[in-house]
């Protein structure tokens, strides 16, 4: 069990300095951060990713959701509220993102996470052999605007998602392609993870309209 002192305060910043490079180095950190341990603290992870910045929390976020622990009862809904606040902050202008003590607290289990690092280790590799730095204004701090309105979009939309099979997975996946874009500034990764997003909605409503 982690001590007391080990837990993170309410109210808490999270701010650290070395961002990841790609999704490799991201997973790579948590593999070692959840090493040895039972539970895994969120605020365990968010120390292991050592970055001020946010794209390396939004990748985390899609992460999970497209992992296999996105399984567990109401982690959709969590991150839901995870991603709700890093991208009113982003909008905000932060310099330094700011987490509830009660979201750090809460925990997954070491084993399960473990699983899901091993099962996205081959994705990862193909991912980060295509990411680098190109098209660097739709990465840049306007870029970062747009990807925080459709990421605050998302989240409301989580809840809801939790009730419809994959759906929070499908989501998971434009996530993951934003925080790439911010963490590597990779352009492209936004153009993908909006014209998927586009994709997605539109199979959404031809098959109502359908139905």
């Amino acid at each position: 069990m982690r001590q007391d002192e080990d837990r993170p305060q309410p109210g808490q910043v999270v701010a650290v300095n070395e961002a990841p490079r790609n999704l490799g180095d991201l997973l790579q950190r948590i593999a070692e951060a959840a090493s040895g341990r039972n539970e895994v603290y969120f605020s365990t992870i968010m120390d292991a990713l050592g970055t001020r910045s946010f794209g390396p929390v939004l990748l985390l976020i899609g992460v999970i959701l497209v992992s296999p622990l996105s399984g567990l009862p109401g982690m959709p809904t969590l991150m839901g509220v995870g991603l709700a606040l890093i991208s009113l902050q982003l909008l905000m202008g932060r310099e330094a993102f700011w987490l509830p003590g009660w979201l750090l607290n809460r925990n997954v289990p070491g084993k399960r996470l473990q699983r899901a690092l091993r099962w996205l280790d081959r994705p990862a590799r193909f991912i980060d052999w295509w990411l680098r730095p190109r098209l660097s204004m739709l990465a840049s701090d306007r870029g970062a605007i747009v990807i925080a309105v459709v990421c605050l979009l998302l989240a409301l939309a989580m809840p809801v998602m939790e009730l419809v099979p994959f759906s929070a997975t499908a989501a998971g996946l434009a996530v993951v392609c934003f925080g790439l874009a911010l963490v590597a500034i990779d352009g492209l990764f936004v153009l993908l993870g909006l014209f998927y997003l586009l994709a997605v909605a539109s199979l959404a409503i031809t098959g109502l309209l359908a139905t």
